[in-house]
This record gives structure tokens, C-alpha cells and sequence, in this order.
């Protein structure tokens, strides 16, 4: 923001030093520190709440975008549910049978279940 390079900044001293005096300066440096250290703080601050806003804004079109998603999907699950209810409705090419000798998915293995033990005396 301020480019003070140091021969600069030794000049700003030298005249503190004479405008000033050396006996008062540690003061004047405190004071100097204090109003840059609330200037930082209200630049925080303003450059927070920006960001909040920018966030919200961002937030709220997110928000449109999905109810616009949302009404479409339920839209089209209507349309689903509808034409479920009604007569079959067929749409496009039949789905492919799989190639001969070809299956899609393997068998599952049936195991027995264990038969349960007796409890207690056994009666013959």
C-alpha cells in the first residue's frame, strides 16, 4: 500500500526527532501505534463483512439453482407416476436380450442352514 523504502523512513524519523523531541517521541510512537492498530481493526472488519456478503449472495443463488433442480426432478417423477398408474407406456427401442450362452450375473451358492441343537435332557 505505501512504498517507504528506508532512506525514507530515516528521514520521517530525523524529523520526528526535531519536530518532536526526542523526550516525548516514545509517546507519539504509542499514540501513532494505537490509531494504526484501529485502523487495521475497522479494515478487518469492513473487509469481513464483505465477505459475509459476497457468501450470501453466492448462498442464495445456490439456493435457486437447486429448487430449479429440485422442481424438475419432482416434475419428472410425477410424469413417472402418472404414466405408471395409467396404461404401459413404451418409449424408444425394447431393452437388448444378452448374447446366447452369455448370463449376467452368477448363480448364488444356496448353503443348508445348521439344524438347532437340543437343549436341555433329551426325551426318547
Amino acid at each position: 500500500m505505501f512504498d517507504i523504502g528506508a532512506s525514507e523512513l530515516l528521514v520521517i524519523i530525523i524529523v520526528a526527532v526535531v519536530v518532536i523531541g526526542p523526550k516525548d517521541l516514545p509517546l507519539a510512537m504509542r499514540t501513532a501505534g494505537r490509531w494504526i492498530g484501529k485502523m487495521r481493526r475497522v479494515s478487518a472488519h469492513f473487509r469481513s463483512g464483505i465477505d459475509t456478503m459476497v457468501r450470501e449472495a453466492e448462498l442464495e443463488e445456490m439456493e435457486k439453482k437447486w429448487k430449479a433442480q429440485n422442481e424438475e426432478i419432482m416434475r419428472r417423477s410425477a410424469a413417472l407416476t402418472e404414466a405408471e398408474a395409467g396404461a404401459p407406456v413404451m418409449t424408444g427401442p425394447p431393452p437388448a436380450a444378452p448374447p446366447a450362452g452369455e448370463t449376467s450375473a452368477e448363480p448364488v451358492a444356496q448353503l443348508p442352514l445348521p439344524e438347532p441343537e437340543p437343549k436341555g435332557p433329551a426325551s426318547v
